[in-house]
């Protein structure tokens, strides 16, 4: 009986705007801004920055929970698994987002590169023809199909086209000089 009224006490301060009722919300308050996904997106920020890649794995996830934006946020999810080495959780939240963002070319070019980490080539070879079939300027999809048909697949007529297409798009760029050597007849 005794906590019955100890507990209808305290209800009733709660109610009547006790200090101890604004304190709960005061609190409530701190823990909904701290919890805004732009606040959790700067911690990962900073976890990542200090090299512990576990805790701003959860932030920038719960940062994704909390409605921050997935182009902005999963990229940084993404590295602070492959910092970890922690190749198939990388692909396996990219999967999940390419299902409801099937058009996210930077995404599904991602998540081809970390399946062809892991050794899933087949799958790699997938999302990388559907990037350069959806879109064909998409050079680093092109340089990443020429390897992959070249190196895994041994298929250099097919590897020689996308170097091709790579050379056109970025004559000068980063792998210019490999894809050069790499056609099966030199360009003039």
């Amino acid at each position: 009986m005794r906590r019955a009224a100890i507990a209808c006490s305290a209800l009733t301060l709660m109610a009547c705007g006790s200090p101890q009722s604004k304190r709960m919300q005061e609190v409530e308050s701190t823990v909904r801004r701290e919890q805004a996904p732009d606040k959790l997106v700067e911690r990962g920020k900073l976890f990542a920055k200090m090299g512990d890649h576990t805790r701003a794995e959860q932030y920038f996830a719960s940062a994704l929970e909390q409605g921050a934006d997935p182009r902005t946020v999963l990229p940084m999810l993404m590295r602070s698994y492959v910092e970890s080495a922690r190749f198939r959780s990388a692909v396996s939240v990219g999967e999940r987002f390419l299902v409801r963002n099937p058009k996210d070319h930077a995404l599904r070019f991602l998540v081809a590169t970390m399946h062809s980490a892991i050794g899933q080539n087949d799958r790699a070879k997938e999302h990388l023809q559907r990037v350069v079939r959806e879109s064909d300027g998409h050079a680093d999809a092109h340089y990443a199909l020429a390897v992959l048909l070249r190196d895994v697949e041994q298929d250099h007529l097919g590897a020689d086209q996308h170097f091709r297409r790579y050379l056109e798009l970025l004559p000068e760029g980063p792998h210019a000089a490999e894809a050069r050597d790499s056609l099966l007849k030199a360009l003039p």
